[in-house]
């Protein structure tokens, strides 16, 4: 079909998942339309939310980006890891003054955890199989309650779809490799969906 080869093509010409958000953030560009607006509101809302409820004390996230979304967070202590150094020097230096909030690179990442560990618009732009089964086995691992994700959960691709992009039914891979883990929680969004998961030893949700 000419929509596989056009796709084809884009993919034979992608650097990597990694190496694309580098290129991306020190050219200029952000961590894309979910980052601002409305849907960042939204998912600010939702997740400030679940941690005034739940007493969460320290959050890491898994894929911090340009750091838009998280100027809307409200966290007692964040660790925010990404891939990408211009992306965590640009959010060293957005945070410059906020003793609560630490970034650190993919690379020199030592096994950090938190209370809840977050993935927001990330699992849909792990491209590679063996990127997308590192980061899910880090977060989860980082922890120490609950896990929030906000992706995607389909393995429908379409042929216009951006080379950065792949699609994965992600809560398979929880259900086959996390036994632990459980999902508790679904909240719809626009391209994505809210799915929270917590440890098989945490009281159950209100």
């Amino acid at each position: 079909m000419i929509a596989d080869t056009v796709r084809a093509q884009w993919l034979s010409k992608f650097p990597g998942s990694g190496l694309y958000w580098e290129n991306r953030y020190r050219q200029g560009g952000n961590s894309g339309a979910g980052s601002f607006g409305a849907q960042a509101k939204f998912k600010s809302e939702i997740i400030n939310g679940f941690v005034a409820v739940h007493g969460i004390n320290s959050v890491i996230e898994f894929g911090c980006g340009d750091g838009n979304q998280l100027k809307l967070a409200n966290y007692p202590r964040y660790i925010g890891i990404d891939v990408s150094e211009s992306a965590i020097s640009l959010c060293r230096e957005l945070f410059s003054s906020d003793p609560t909030k630490v970034f650190r690179l993919l690379k020199d990442y030592v096994g950090e955890t938190a209370e809840l560990a977050l993935s927001l618009d990330v699992i849909y732009h792990l491209v590679e199989d063996t990127v997308f089964e590192e980061y899910m086995t880090n977060l989860f691992d980082a922890a120490q309650r609950y896990v929030i994700v906000y992706s995607s959960n389909t393995d429908s691709q379409s042929w216009f779809q951006k080379p950065h992009v792949k699609h994965r039914i992600f809560t398979d891979w929880v259900s086959t490799n996390m036994p632990q883990w459980r999902q508790v929680r679904f909240q719809e969004g626009t391209s994505a969906d809210f799915y929270i998961f917590k440890k098989s030893e945490v009281h159950n949700l209100p």
